[in-house]
C-alpha cells in the first residue's frame, strides 16, 4: 500500500500530547490522519486532517469512527475494545492488535498474564471491591506496606498509592483494584519494544527513570541507564519476552523494577509510544513516534540508538496553580547548549499536569543531568493570576 502523499487514511484514537507528536512525524511523511477526542481542545486538533469529538469509550462513536479508516492505532489504552473487535472482524488493521489492548487495559488482566507467562513480577492479590482489602488484612492475608492500584484508567500517578496503614484507603476508589507486594528497588528502569507487522524487532537502549516522591510522576528520564551491561541485556530480554507473548505490533513500553540483587522485574506496560521515550525525539537516530508509524505501517524499523546521552524533564503543573497556563523562565532554559522544549498545547494547567517536557542532549550522561537539574529549577508551569 502507497502511504505517502495517498488516499491511505490513518485513525488515531486518542487526540493528547502523544498523538500531537505521532503527528509531527505524519505531516512529515504526508500521510492522512483522522483523530478521535472528547476534547474540544485536545493537542492534536490543529495538526490532523480530520478532528472527531467523541468519546473514546462509547462503542458507536469508536465504530463509527473506525469504518473509515485503512489502519487505526491508538495514544492512549482506554478505549472501547467491543468496538475495535467489530472493526477487525471487518477487515480494518487494529495496532496494537485488541486481544493485546484486552490484556493490558485491565491492571489485574496483565499481571495474571505475567504469572502465566513466567514473566517475573512483583507478587499481588486481585480484588473487586476495597472492602475485600481490610477482609484480607484482617485475616492476615495481607501484610502492610503494599502497592494498591486500581484495575482500570489510571494514568499519569493518579489510582496508584503506597498503603501503609487502614487509613491510607479511606480515601480510594471502592472498584476492582489490586495489591501488590511493595518492592524494595535500587531503579525503575524501561524498555521500548519495537514490533512491526510482520514481525521485525529492535529494542531502544534501557532507560532510567526517577519519579516525583509525591505525584508518583516521571520527573526525568535518563537514557542510557546507569546500570551494568549485563542488568541492561537482561532488562532488554525480559522486555522482548513480554512484547512477544503479548502479540504486540507497535511500540510497548516496558516499566521494569532492577532490585538491589540486580533482578528485573516488570511493573507495567504500555502498548503506545510512551513519556520514557520523548528524550528520542533529539536524541535518537529514529525517535519513538516515528518508530511506532513504520511498525503499524509494516515499513522497516529504524535505527533506536542514541546520538548522544538524552535526558528529558516532564513539565508538570505547579501546586497551588489551576487556569491559563504561563511558562515562566522558558527564555532563559532556551539559551542553554542542547535544551528543547516541547509544549503540548493545553491552555488550562493544574496541580502535577502533563504540560510538556524538556530533552537535554549532551555527549557526557552527567552533565546532562546537572542541566536537567537546572532546568527543572528554572522553568515554572503556574496559571496567570
Amino acid at each position: 500500500m502507497d502511504y505517502f502523499s495517498s488516499d491511505f487514511k490513518l485513525g488515531i484514537l486518542g487526540g493528547g500530547q502523544l498523538g500531537k507528536m505521532l503527528l509531527y512525524e505524519t505531516r512529515k511523511w504526508d500521510i492522512y490522519t483522522k483523530v478521535l477526542d472528547a476534547s474540544e481542545e485536545a493537542p492534536c486538533k490543529v495538526a490532523c486532517n480530520e478532528f472527531v469529538l467523541g468519546s473514546l469509550l462509547d462503542y458507536d462513536t469508536v465504530y463509527s469512527f473506525g469504518k473509515d479508516v485503512n489502519v487505526l492505532t491508538i495514544e492512549i489504552e482506554n478505549v472501547n475494545l467491543d468496538a475495535l473487535e467489530q472493526l477487525e472482524r471487518e477487515g480494518i488493521t487494529v495496532y496494537p492488535p485488541t486481544k493485546s489492548l484486552r490484556t493490558i487495559q485491565n491492571k489485574a488482566t496483565q499481571k495474571l498474564f505475567y504469572v502465566d507467562n513466567n514473566i517475573p513480577t512483583a507478587g499481588f492479590q486481585r480484588f473487586a471491591y476495597k472492602s475485600e482489602i481490610t477482609d484480607s488484612i484482617k485475616n492476615e492475608a495481607l501484610d502492610f506496606p503494599f502497592v494498591w492500584k486500581v484495575a482500570q484508567f489510571g494514568y499519569d500517578g493518579q489510582g496508584v498509592k503506597v498503603v501503609r496503614c487502614l487509613e491510607d484507603l479511606e480515601e480510594l476508589p471502592s472498584g476492582e483494584c489490586i495489591a501488590e507486594q511493595l518492592v524494595p528497588f535500587k531503579n525503575e528502569l524501561a524498555v521500548i519494544v519495537a514490533r512491526s507487522a510482520s514481525g521485525e524487532v529492535k529494542t531502544y537502549p534501557v532507560v532510567e527513570m526517577e519519579f516525583h516522591p509525591e505525584a508518583n510522576q516521571v520527573e526525568y528520564v535518563i537514557c542510557p541507564a546507569r546500570i551494568p551491561e549485563e542488568v541492561a541485556k537482561k532488562a532488554q530480554k525480559v522486555a522482548l519476552a513480554v512484547s512477544e507473548k503479548i502479540g504486540q505490533v507497535g511500540l510497548l513500553a516496558v516499566e521494569l523494577f532492577q532490585t538491589h540483587e540486580d533482578e528485573i522485574l516488570v511493573n507495567e506496560v504500555a502498548p503506545r509510544p510512551h513519556n520514557s521515550g520523548h528524550y528520542s525525539i533529539e536524541a535518537s537516530f529514529t525517535n519513538q513516534f516515528e518508530q511506532h508509524l513504520r511498525a503499524i505501517l509494516n515499513l522497516p524499523l529504524g535505527n533506536t540508538a542514541s546520538k548522544l546521552a538524552g535526558i528529558m524533564v516532564n513539565l508538570v503543573g505547579a501546586e497551588g496553580h489551576t487556569g491559563p497556563v504561563i511558562y515562566e523562565h522558558l527564555n532563559q532554559v532556551l539559551a542553554k547548549k542542547g535544551v528543547t522544549p516541547h509544549i503540548y498545547g493545553k491552555k488550562q494547567t493544574r496541580p502535577f499536569r502533563k504540560m510538556g517536557h524538556v530533552t537535554i542532549v549532551n555527549e557526557n550522561i552527567e552533565r546532562a543531568r546537572e542541566i536537567a537539574q537546572q532546568v527543572k529549577e528554572k522553568i515554572k508551569v503556574i496559571a496567570k493570576e
